[in-house]
């Protein structure tokens, strides 16, 4: 699933969209079957960057949102990669990364904390799928994995 969720964010980069509130909600299954695909949905927030562009609106989900939206700091695409990141992350242990019942300790998280990897139910996830994650989840954006990298990787394919 999280590989068919990076080959339709890749469809909207390539078009120059930003779909900027990935999360959960935002991702219907086409049928209730074991061979069921998602598909991406509320396209309300998202807003066409071109190359070279950025944008500075803060848009998103709180426990979705990357770090340089919080922070106000101009963003691109690769605000996508990072909502990928949270929902692979929460695809394989059921929790968030960053969360708590007060909103300015997820945006503190979210800005200072690295992700965690801790909790038991990591014990069972293979190294490169978090190398993956914390490649997705890279608080410089510039250091963030590429869509493409991602799609390639051994472990997503």
């Amino acid at each position: 699933m999280s590989h068919e969720i990076g080959t339709a964010i890749y469809y909207l980069h390539n078009f120059g969209i930003a779909h900027r509130d990935l999360k959960p909600e935002n991702i219907l299954m086409t049928t209730g079957d074991d061979d069921a695909h998602p598909k991406l949905v509320d396209f309300w927030l998202s807003k066409i960057i071109g190359p070279g562009e950025t944008c500075n609106d803060p848009f998103g989900t709180l426990s979705y949102v990357a770090p340089e939206v919080l922070l106000q700091k101009p963003y691109d695409k690769m605000v996508d990669l990072w909502s990928l990141g949270i929902i692979v992350y929460l695809l394989l242990s059921g929790t968030l990364p960053f969360d708590d019942d007060d909103d300015r300790e997820i945006a503190r998280q979210t800005i200072h904390d690295e992700v965690d990897f801790s909790y038991h139910v990591w014990n069972n996830v293979p190294d490169s799928a978090k190398k993956l994650i914390k490649g997705l989840l890279h608080k410089n954006p510039d250091k963030r994995i590429a869509l493409l990298d991602f799609l390639q990787d051994p472990w997503i394919c």
